[in-house]
């Protein structure tokens, strides 16, 4: 059986990809925030309620989407192990199963949107543009799945440049009809304020799919027939999912719950929250790139039982990753104050932004280390694991710290210290597994 590659560019030719179309997903969040910011009237109004109905529908991308994840690591582990004709009718499965799970999402939470953002202290005319946001952008969440799926078996494939020209061109697409459909064309398009940036979203999404289908029926063998019985390996997806959901819920606890205590401040203060957070979760699908290539080759080495490259695996993405986390610090503390005026330009809300930016710095080495452990992990089928991580971290780190310093009014800053104690905790912990149960396989 021929070793897997783990040279530089090797891993390269899967990470940069992977971290074009990994990017993807937050410049749509971005961008809609940075539009509906600089919005004559309502801005500060606008981009809290982008902010607080973005916060929510990554958690259920996040929550669901793990299963492209599962569909990566199974596929991945079975070519390694020279098994990859035996997968037959596994991948329509797993993408069936992967809308079927959107689609009940989607019809539990349509019904309950004022409720649910009330939860999360929208009032007035912020929850009124919650509500208008969401009702539109949440009909994309099963193309959105549909589309991390299909990603999932291109991953699994040790493939990563199909979905990064998807990706890109939804990305590309969204941009462009953010700014036409939120300030409109003069005799040609009305303007449509934030309902504009959630059609563009959409639209988006929707031609994501599209081409994510089309690249899936000309790429690869895969057919989307759905055929009985089924296939072994979906008991392993169920499980692995079931996991991974529980992982993220747990996940998406902290970060909903960041955004509850941040729109309690006040509407400038979860505006500067959305700010720093779309920020945030920029450079973290940055990250996840060399993460993505981990995760991708972790599977394989594992299916080839190839414990010693693995292990060189690991410390080569870990160090490409801090390498990369640097240079976004550098490029942070340089252009913070341009970056902050891209999205709005409310003094209250760029001072209380500027005042607490340097925590999402400090953040950003420490997800360089979790974030790459974490996709290896996933690569190497350790759901159950990464699940008791995300709970340690988010009940016994975040969640104590998030409200221990909203007692001693620590404010926004008190909540991103959260964050990055909650970031740490997961490094640490998936640095002491690894350790523990990998390295001492290195001479079987």
């Amino acid at each position: 059986m021929r070793t897997t590659d783990i040279s530089f560019k090797r891993i390269q030719q899967l990470a940069i990809p992977a971290i074009i179309s990994g990017i993807a997903e937050p410049v749509l969040s971005a961008t809609d925030a940075a539009v509906v910011g600089n919005i004559k009237e309502f801005g500060i109004e606008s981009l809290a309620a982008v902010g607080i109905v973005g916060s929510f529908l990554s958690a259920l991308i996040w929550i669901l989407g793990q299963t492209r994840s599962a569909i990566s690591t199974i596929v991945a582990q079975n070519l390694g192990a020279g098994k990859i004709s035996e997968l037959e009718n596994f991948p329509a499965q797993a993408i069936y199963f992967n809308i079927g799970l959107s689609i009940i999402v989607l019809f539990s939470t349509y019904f309950f949107v004022e409720e649910i953002f009330s939860m999360m202290n929208a009032e007035g005319i912020v929850l009124d543009f919650s509500i208008d946001y969401y009702n539109i952008r949440v009909w994309g969440f099963p193309l959105t799945l549909f589309t991390f799926a299909v990603f999932g078996i291109f991953r699994g494939l040790q493939n990563t440049f199909w979905p990064m020209i998807i990706a890109s061109l939804g990305a590309g697409l969204n941009i462009g009809l953010d700014f036409a459909l939120v300030y409109g064309i003069e005799g040609l398009i009305q303007p449509m304020g934030i309902k504009g940036a959630a059609w563009a979203s959409l639209i988006s999404q929707i031609i994501m799919a599209i081409l994510a289908f089309a690249f899936l029926m000309k790429k690869t063998n895969v057919s989307l027939k759905l055929k009985m019985p089924l296939h072994h390996e979906i008991n392993r997806l169920v499980s692995m999912s079931l996991n991974l959901f529980l992982r993220s819920v747990s996940l998406n606890v902290a970060l909903i719950l960041a955004t509850r205590e941040a729109a309690d401040l006040g509407k400038e203060y979860v505006a500067a929250h959305t700010i720093a957070f779309n920020i945030w979760i920029f450079t973290a699908f940055f990250l996840d790139g060399y993460g993505a290539a981990g995760n991708i080759l972790s599977g394989k080495l594992l299916g080839e039982r190839n414990y010693k490259s693995l292990w060189k695996l690991t410390k080569r993405v870990s160090f490409y990753n801090l390498l990369v986390s640097t240079s976004l610090v550098i490029i942070g503390i340089l252009l913070y104050e341009p970056l902050g005026l891209i999205f709005n330009k409310d003094e209250t809300v760029l001072t209380i932004l500027y005042g607490m930016f340097f925590m999402v710095l400090i953040s950003l080495p420490l997800n360089a280390l979790a974030f790459t452990l974490d996709s290896i992990f996933k690569g190497l089928g350790e759901m159950k694991y990464l699940r008791n991580v995300l709970l340690g971290a988010t009940f016994l780190g975040f969640i104590p710290v998030l409200y221990f310093s909203k007692y001693m009014g620590w404010g926004l800053l008190g909540i991103w210290i959260a964050m990055n104690v909650w970031v740490a905790y997961r490094g640490v912990a998936l640095l002491i597994k690894f350790r523990r149960k990998y390295i001492p396989l290195i001479g079987n």
